[in-house]
C-alpha cells in the first residue's frame, strides 16, 4: 500500500475511533476512565521504545538498527502526540485513581498525591521530548552515530527512570498497596520489545531487508521476547512466594472472573508461540515467519494492556473492552499518520544525504 494510502487510512480510522469512543466518554464516564488509560499505555510504548533503541543501537551498533531506523525515528516522533492524548487522562485520573479522591490513608500518601503526580508527569514529559528533540538533531549531523553514542548512556538512563516511575503511576496505583520492584523493568522490556515488533513489521511490509539483517533482528526479537518473559515471571513468582495479601490481591483479581483464560491468552502470545517460531534460524530469515511472530506480540501486547487495567473496573469491563478497541483504533489511526508523515521526511533527509 502506499504512502498516501495508509495516511487516508489513518484519517480514516483515527477519526471513526475517537468518535466512537467519544460516545463512550459520553454515555459511560467511568468505563472510559479506564479505556482510556488502556490506549494510552498501549500507546505510548511505541514511541519510548523506539527511543530506548536508537540509543541501544547508537551505542552497540548493528546491522539490526540500521535496517529499522527511518521506522524507529518515526515512531520516536509520535511522542509529540502525547500532550492531546493526556486532555483526557487528566479529566479521567479522579475516577481511576482511588488515592486521587482524598478518601484513601494511606502509608505512601508523600508519593501518591494530586500535587506530586502532577509534578512528576511534567518531569516525564520535559524528559521524553527532550530526549526526542536530541535524537532527531544528533541523527541529522556529520557524524551522527558518535553524536548520538555521546548522549545515549545518559539518555537510556533518563529514560529508564521515567519509564518506571510512570508505570508506577499510571498502571501500579490503580491498586495503591500494592508492590513490586520488578514492575518498571518489566515495562521498560515491554516498551522495548513493542517498538521493535511494529518496526520489524512496517519493513517487511515494505520488503526493505532480507538475510542476515532480518535474521539479526530475528535473534533480537527472540533475545527481548525471553527477557520480557523471565521478568514478568520473576514478579508473579516473588509475590506467590511470598503470599502477601496486599500483593497476592493484584494477581487474584486479574485472574477471577474468566481473566485467568486471558492470562493464558497471553503467555502464548507474547512468548510461547513467538519463542518457538524465533528459535528456527530458517524462521529467522523468513519474511513470512518474522511477520507472524510480530503480529501475535503486538496482538499479545495490545491484550496485555487491557488484562493490566479492565480487571479494576469491575462491573463495568465489558464497556471498558468496547470503549478501549474504539480509542485503539482512533489512537492507532493518528499515530499512523503522524508516523508515515515522519517516515517520508525522514527518507527524503537519508536519500540526501546518501546522495551527497
Amino acid at each position: 500500500m502506499s504512502r498516501h494510502r495508509w495516511e487516508s487510512a489513518g484519517w480514516f480510522f483515527g477519526f471513526l475511533g475517537l468518535a466512537a469512543a467519544s460516545v463512550g466518554w459520553i454515555l459511560a464516564p467511568n468505563a472510559f476512565a479506564y479505556a482510556w488509560l488502556i490506549t494510552l499505555i498501549a500507546w505510548l510504548g511505541w514511541p519510548l521504545g523506539c527511543m530506548g533503541l536508537l540509543l541501544i543501537h547508537a551505542l552497540t551498533g548493528g546491522g539490526w538498527g540500521c535496517a529499522i531506523r527511518p521506522q524507529l525515528l518515526a515512531g520516536a516522533r509520535t511522542v509529540w502526540l502525547l500532550p492531546l492524548l493526556l486532555i483526557p487522562y487528566v479529566f479521567a485520573a479522579p475516577r481511576i485513581y482511588p488515592w486521587l479522591q482524598g478518601v484513601m490513608h494511606l502509608p505512601n500518601a508523600l508519593y501518591l498525591n494530586g500535587t506530586a503526580f502532577i509534578l512528576r508527569g511534567g518531569i516525564y514529559l520535559a524528559v521524553w521530548f527532550g530526549l526526542e528533540t536530541v535524537i532527531a538533531r544528533r541523527v541529522r549531523g556529520e557524524n551522527r552515530e558518535s553524536d548520538l553514542a555521546r548522549v545515549a548512556p545518559g539518555g537510556l538512563i533518563a529514560l529508564a527512570i521515567t519509564i518506571t516511575f510512570a508505570s508506577v503511576d499510571a498502571v501500579m496505583s490503580l491498586d495503591p498497596r500494592f508492590a513490586s520492584s520488578v514492575f518498571g523493568l518489566v515495562a521498560i522490556a515491554e516498551m522495548g520489545l513493542f517498538a521493535l515488533t511494529v518496526a520489524i513489521l512496517a519493513v517487511l511490509m515494505r520488503h526493505d531487508t532480507r538475510g542476515e539483517t532480518l535474521r539479526e533482528l530475528g535473534r533480537l526479537l527472540l533475545a527481548l521476547t525471553i527477557l520480557w518473559a523471565y521478568l514478568d515471571f520473576m514478579q508473579l513468582l516473588i509475590i506467590w512466594q511470598s503470599d502477601l495479601p496486599r500483593e497476592a490481591s493484584w494477581y487474584v483479581l486479574r485472574w477471577s472472573g474468566g481473566w485467568g483464560y486471558v492470562a493464558a491468552l497471553i503467555a502464548g502470545g507474547h512468548f510461547v508461540a513467538p519463542f518457538f517460531i524465533l528459535l528456527s534460524a530458517k524462521a529467522q530469515r523468513s519474511p513470512n515467519a518474522m511477520a507472524c511472530a510480530c503480529a501475535l506480540l503486538i496482538l499479545a501486547t495490545l491484550l496485555r494492556s487491557f488484562w493490566l487495567i479492565a480487571p479494576a473496573a469491575a462491573a463495568d469491563f465489558r464497556t471498558v473492552i468496547w470503549v478501549a478497541a474504539m480509542a485503539i483504533t482512533g489512537v492507532s489511526g493518528f499515530a499512523i499518520v503522524q508516523g508515515v508523515r515522519a517516515s517520508s521526511v525522514i527518507g527524503h533527509a537519508e536519500g540526501a544525504r546518501r546522495h551527497v
